[in-house]
């Protein structure tokens, strides 16, 4: 192991790093740009007993107007290797945790690799993937991830950790439930198409899992579409909601969905309006939802088994009861139906939701990090005083609480 080559950089804020472009001062800013430096960094903030944090692409972080005091470490490192899978018809990559998730996707679009194509435009870097089990439009991480190598906190040398080893949920894992330690590197498994690019001409991905995606794409949900026509219209859908890093486009500034879709009882979910969108949590695909009528519409003995299936995971929810199953709530709906509307903001303030999507807060133009959190809460607020329902943040809160 050689040491980092420390380079810092003075007079940064976290407003510079991140996509909502707020945060205070940074104490100390180390870059690592080599796997080694990462560690050789991590290793010495730790060493120095101050309070120390590791910073991505900024893309799912909001940090208070009084910043950071200690030690940021950057990861910057570049890298991706394939390997033949374990499985014929599949290859392996493994990718270092600094590069740019998007740039990713399109990399392995390019080469007819089909897993990862329906997450594509989401910003940030890859170490951050697994943190958040990122997903969309019918496709997580946890879809094609392998495993990580991950620094433990206080270990000298990074370790394996496989995809179970993460428990990985909708939108969670032990990573963001407390584990301390640094995601070095990322291990995917996908599905090499270039065989039946000599048969069909083109490579074609995984089914279609999400009825929007199917809709933009003219296909029934299920049929297979080429990889490069499922990312184009993954990029066109998310640009409509202000949800690609556009320079050009204020709603971009942003960090993403802001909050979680809540997951509730079925009791509570039975008290919101009629048209409210809910779904049951699929008990074989924890982070894909199934239609309450098409659940109801299932065989005695099927309904029984999925009931069965979630009670295990109600048991772990405060909000139900042992017996009851979990149902997946629009975050969106719940907003834009306590009555926020895209654009709206506080008065003043430069903190604002977008003009396309209810779920995105965005900076309009040297907003603060207070003024965000403080759009944050009234959200909250109005959809707790509605529904009786709490919002829950998507991205990392560091001195800051709503």
């Amino acid at each position: 192991m050689t040491d980092a080559a420390t380079t810092e950089e003075p007079g940064i804020r976290f407003a510079d790093l991140t996509t909502l472009r707020v945060g205070g001062p940074i104490g100390r800013l180390v870059t690592a740009t080599t796997p080694d430096q990462l560690v050789a960094h991590v290793r010495e903030a730790e060493a120095s007993g101050g309070p120390w944090m590791v910073l991505g692409g900024g893309s799912n972080l909001l940090v208070g107007d009084d910043g950071f005091a200690g030690t940021v470490v950057h990861i910057a490192t570049r890298g991706i290797e394939v390997h033949p899978g374990d499985d014929e018809g599949t290859v392996r990559l493994r990718v270092q945790a600094g590069e740019n998730w998007d740039e990713l996707v399109a990399f392995t679009v390019t080469r007819g690799y089909s897993g990862l194509e329906a997450l594509s435009g989401i910003p940030g870097s890859v170490g951050a993937s697994p943190v958040q089990n990122i997903g969309a439009y019918g496709q997580e991480v946890s879809d094609a991830l392998i495993g990580i190598e991950f620094l433990d906190e206080g270990a000298d040398e990074p370790r394996f950790m496989s995809a179970d080893e993460l428990e990985l949920g909708y939108r969670t894992s032990v990573l963001k439930q407390g584990l301390r330690g640094v995601v070095v590197s990322v291990e995917f498994a996908l599905h090499d198409t270039t065989a039946e690019r000599e048969v069909l001409g083109e490579p074609v991905g995984r089914p279609v899992a999400y009825a929007q995606l199917a809709q933009a794409l003219g296909v029934q949900l299920g049929d297979r579409v080429p990889v490069a026509r499922v990312r184009e219209a993954v990029l066109a859908l998310r640009s409509g909601k202000g949800m690609v890093l556009d320079p050009d486009d204020p709603d971009s500034v942003s960090a993403g969905s802001f909050f979680t879709n809540p997951i509730v009882s079925e009791h509570v979910a039975r008290t919101l309006p009629g048209d409210a969108p809910r779904w049951y949590l699929d008990p074989d695909e924890p982070d894909e939802v199934t239609p309450l009528a098409e659940l109801e519409a299932r065989s005695p003995l099927d309904a029984f088994l999925a009931h069965q299936a979630e009670v295990e995971q109600a048991e772990q929810r405060s909000d139900a009861a042992p017996d009851e199953p979990l149902v997946k709530l629009s975050a969106a709906w719940l907003i834009e139906h306590s009555g926020i509307r895209r654009g709206f903001a506080l008065p003043g303030s430069r903190a604002g939701i977008s003009t396309k999507h209810t779920l995105a807060l965005t900076n309009r133009g040297g907003a603060s990090a207070e003024e965000i959190a403080q759009l944050a809460r009234f959200v909250q607020g109005r959809v707790q005083a509605e529904f009786g329902i709490t919002l829950h943040p998507e991205p990392v809160l560091i001195g800051l609480e709503l």
